[in-house]
């Protein structure tokens, strides 16, 4: 879309704005700038009017011309194959600087003398308009004889072409682009209106629209007895500027209102849809054998919104023609061209995006052209047909709009804006606003795009920047965040070369009962056990992994390692989530690290397995409440204090009679396993020193002792410890030596060996003052 300055200071003020100004605010409201060119007639180009016209003497092509310039009267050469006695044209005196570069200074031609230059458009910076001399009208306003062309706004104006979205149909004219200006600028915009000449013969005596059924189009037709028609200096300057000019007059006009007001509008004789019973033209509208709304003579005249046939144009400058305006809504005429494709006009691309609905505006401002600029007769009135249509309603808010847009506009900044863009308020109260959508603006459909009008016009750089949040309700359910813990656990157990063994919800209660587990009353029994040993419901998943690797030993598996996370149920069938883990027979496969004599998987090797997936904890000495586990080899597994669960070698008896091997075994509840997002901690760029301990420990004293009074009373520079060798020999009688490794580190600096001492030393003092404990 190429609109100029003046052009559009025909719809909106723009006084006090410049066109760097202009320019930077169609970026800011999102009509997007392409280019900006200037036209700038040279200075020393002056008003002349041609007083006489003779044929040069000695060139046939060459004219002799007297020119008043005002001042004086100047004899001119000139070779424009209009020139001729009367015209008011562009004149360069001598020291003007063309812009080719030409230097204009007396000279003779074909031994006349000249003192000037007559121009054409192009010679004085201006677009080509037509073969020979530029002639001037006061189209461009007075025209002083002398005046300089260089201070005329039409001539010397500024161009900006613009990049519109296909939504945005709307600016596909001058007087929609002042629209967008005028609330972004908040200047009204310019009224054009014609009062209709008293005592002119109706329309109706010469003019009748017939249509038989509903085709969503508005017509409107006014009639023009066409006389001497001329097309102005300052309308051909203007449309070859957007590179539009027109192969007749009346084609001129009728593109030029288009363009300045976007309503569709075309001109057909008034004798071709002349019926000579009724002596009257009758138009009429009907569906077409592809499904369009037409016009119909005794032929297809036209498509509406889509084209006109070529044979109907007006061609001549003198007789009675009919103007006609239309209006179809672009997403009917876009549906019915997906479906049955037919040639396109130039102007369905405008009705394709949505044309100028208001009809009048545009014949208004068409008729004032012809009558201004011929010496035709209008009919009065007009014929019509206008569809009714359901105003489009939106209601919003301002808290709905400042929560949008994340800062507060003043109501009536959001009125007043939204009333310059065409909207129509029909109803404003406290903080609500219920708006009418123009019907030019389809591209409006909801809340969020009358927001962003707003925005547009207020401007993205004026709203105030705050951090991005999310007020998203969180949609993710419990069950969803179950499921993805036990995804995780399964995914590490099996990373840690665990095999996922999965067993029914079902077991058998003698086998159950004979094992020391608690199963459910007679009260809660099922009624109808799929099979008699699986006739309850299991209250822990130990045994499943011990019938599925007893299985697996019978088929010769040396190497068992089995996870299972499933539900249980207590006495009372309240059901919780368990994971249980065994790992029976060798600890690592056949290798030639080994010789291929693994050893058989210890407490150490099935502790370390277990921390891989489930993270650090502590073992505290328990005695079982089952028989599954060996009497000497049981333990709670503890984390932050709390009991989840046990860890236990399997009892010798059951490992013989289930055919095993060394069998290790934990069972833990799940719902206390640890799942979340990690928090960073700090931790210091400094070196880490080490230093071991071996301590004289009575043999019945438990770690966990040692370890309570170590962590109440170490210094901040022991940053971890924890045992790595215990031995016992004969010389040590009822006591063993237990080496533990303390890691000092500060946050701070390097630990010189003076901090490294005092720590450990302060360790030592607590723990014989408070345990009775000394270095071996």
């Amino acid at each position: 879309m190429i609109v100029t300055r003046s052009w559009l200071e025909e719809w909106i003020d723009l006084s006090g704005i410049t066109t760097d100004e202009l320019a930077k605010r169609f970026n800011a409201i999102g009509l997007e700038v392409d280019r900006v060119e200037q036209f700038r007639v040279p200075e020393k180009i002056v008003v002349g009017k041609v007083l006489e016209c003779e044929k040069h003497p000695d060139a046939d092509k060459l004219n002799v011309c007297q020119v008043d310039v005002g001042s004086e009267v100047k004899q001119i050469v000139c070779g424009g194959a209009n020139i001729r006695a009367g015209l008011t044209v562009a004149v360069a005196i001598e020291g003007a600087q063309m812009p080719g570069g030409l230097k204009i200074k007396p000279v003779k031609l074909r031994g006349v003398a000249s003192d000037g230059m007559i121009c054409s458009s192009g010679e004085i910076g201006q677009p080509k308009l037509e073969d020979g001399i530029m002639e001037l009208d006061e189209s461009i306003g007075a025209l002083p004889l002398g005046s300089a062309l260089s201070e005329n706004p039409y001539l010397n104006d500024d161009l900006i072409e613009l990049e519109l979205t296909a939504n945005r149909g709307d600016c596909l004219s001058i007087r929609g682009v002042a629209r967008d200006l005028s609330a972004a600028f908040d200047r009204r915009l310019k009224v054009h209106s014609k009062q209709e000449s008293e005592g002119n013969i109706g329309i109706g005596r010469i003019l009748q629209l017939a249509h038989s059924e509903s085709l969503d189009v508005d017509l409107r037709y006014h009639a023009i007895d066409l006389k001497e028609l001329f097309v102005p200096v300052r309308l051909n300057l203007r449309l070859a500027q957007i590179e539009e000019q027109r192969p007749n007059d009346i084609e001129s006009l009728l593109f030029y209102s288009t363009y300045s007001t976007g309503v569709v509008l075309n001109a057909y004789d008034h004798a071709l849809f002349m019926d000579a019973e009724k002596k009257k033209s009758i138009v009429t509208l009907k569906q077409d054998s592809n499904g369009y709304a037409a016009i119909y003579s005794s032929e297809e005249a036209s498509v509406v919104g889509v084209s006109q046939n070529k044979d109907t144009l007006v061609s001549n400058d003198e007789g009675m023609i009919l103007i006609e305006a239309s209006y179809i809504p672009p997403d009917i005429i876009s549906k019915q061209m997906n479906e049955s494709k037919i040639e396109k006009g130039q102007v369905f691309y405008r009705t394709s995006r949505g044309s100028e609905p208001e009809l009048n505006i545009g014949l208004q401002h068409c008729l004032g052209l012809f009558e201004s600029n011929s010496d035709s007769t209008l009919f009065g009135g007009s014929v019509e047909l206008c569809q009714s249509h359901e105003d489009q309603v939106i209601s919003i808010s301002t808290d709905e709009i400042d929560a949008f847009i994340g800062m507060k506009i003043a109501k009536m900044t959001v009125t007043q804006i939204l009333r310059n863009l065409g909207f129509s308020l029909k109803k404003s109260s406290g903080q609500d606003i219920v708006l009418v959508v123009p019907r030019f603006r389809h591209d409006i459909v909801n809340r969020q795009d009358i927001v962003e009008e707003i925005v547009r016009m207020v401007g993205i750089d004026n709203i105030d920047s705050v951090p991005f949040s999310f007020t998203e309700e969180n949609r993710l359910e419990d069950d969803y965040v179950t499921y993805k813990k036990r995804q995780q656990y399964r995914h590490r157990a099996a990373q840690s070369g665990f095999f996922e063994s999965i067993h029914f919800i079902f077991d058998e209660r003698e086998q159950l009962e004979a094992n020391g587990f608690e199963t459910q009353p007679s009260s809660l029994e099922l009624l109808n056990p799929i099979v008699n040993t699986l006739d309850t419901l299991r209250p822990t998943l130990l045994m499943g992994l011990l019938s599925a690797a007893s299985q697996n030993a019978k088929m010769g598996q040396r190497r068992i390692p089995l996870f299972e996370i499933g539900s249980v149920f207590d006495d009372q069938r309240a059901e919780h989530v368990h994971m249980a883990m065994l790992f029976s027979g060798d600890a690592e496969s056949d290798r030639l690290e080994n010789g291929g004599k693994p050893d058989s998987v210890s407490l150490d090797s099935f502790t370390k397995d277990v921390a891989d997936i489930i993270g650090d904890f502590t073992l505290e000495h328990a005695t079982a409440s089952h028989k599954l586990a060996h009497p000497y080899q049981c333990a709670d597994i503890i984390v932050d204090g709390e009991r989840i669960g046990e860890l236990f070698r399997l009892h010798p008896t059951l490992q013989d009679s289930l055919d095993l091997g060394t069998t290790y075994l934990c069972e833990l509840d799940f719902d206390k396993l640890a799942y979340g997002l990690h928090e960073a901690s700090a931790f210091s760029k400094f070196q880490a020193s080490f230093r071991d301990l071996s301590l004289l420990v009575p043999a019945q004293m438990e770690y966990k002792e040692i370890e309570a009074v170590i962590a109440a009373n170490k210094s901040s520079e022991v940053i971890r410890f924890y045992p790595v060798d215990r031995y016992q020999d004969e010389s040590l009688q009822e006591n063993i030596s237990l080496t533990l490794r303390f890691v000092l580190q500060s946050m701070e600096k390097t630990l010189e060996e003076e901090d490294i001492t005092s720590s450990v030393n302060g360790i030592l003092h607590i723990l014989e003052s408070e345990l009775g404990l000394t270095l071996r």
